[in-house]
């Protein structure tokens, strides 16, 4: 599932689902690389 996460106040990252971090941030992953961020609602 495609999932969309922010990085810093301006930057939105769309990838992978991978899991959900213990502080509640989530991870996706682009290709080989996976990102680091609070989910944006719909």
């Amino acid at each position: 599932m495609i999932r969309t996460i922010s990085i810093g106040s301006h930057i939105l990252v769309q990838g992978l689902f991978e899991c959900l971090a213990p502080n509640g941030n989530m991870v996706v992953r682009i290709g080989t690389r996976t990102f680091e961020g609070k989910p944006v609602t719909r």
